[in-house]
């Protein structure tokens, strides 16, 4: 994506983008909506976001990949599992043209439920 998005909703956001890109768009979503059904959508940081306890995990297409932000602690917890895949400090690329790990990211997506529930308790 050339330009920060102006999307007000998650459906605008994927609507514009390319097919391919689209897909894996609406298959994370799709996979985050059931790892954590309490999970509210919003737009935040201009990019998709789910919200439990605040901010759970955001997404974000590119030009030649996805990008899944799970936060740091996320990212980390994961982090061989997510060796195959380029990541950051809270952020993780999966390349368009090759399956998102969808049994992995479920595991990050409840780590992060139960996470962001435990700190609301506190």
């Amino acid at each position: 994506m050339a330009s920060r998005s102006t999307a007000s909703s998650i459906d605008e956001y994927i609507a514009g983008f390319p097919a391919e890109t689209r897909k894996m768009l609406e298959e994370l979503r799709v996979l985050i909506k059931a790892s954590a059904p309490g999970a509210t959508e919003t737009i935040s940081y201009a990019i998709p976001t789910f919200d439990l306890n605040g901010h759970l995990v955001h997404f974000a297409g590119y030009e030649k990949h996805v990008g899944f932000y799970p936060t740091g602690s996320g990212v980390e917890t994961f982090k061989e599992e997510l060796r195959p895949y380029k990541s950051g400090k809270g952020s993780v690329q999966f390349p368009l043209g090759q399956p998102i790990p969808t049994g992995l990211i479920r595991q990050i997506v409840e780590f992060r439920v139960s996470e962001n529930t435990r700190r609301a308790k506190k």
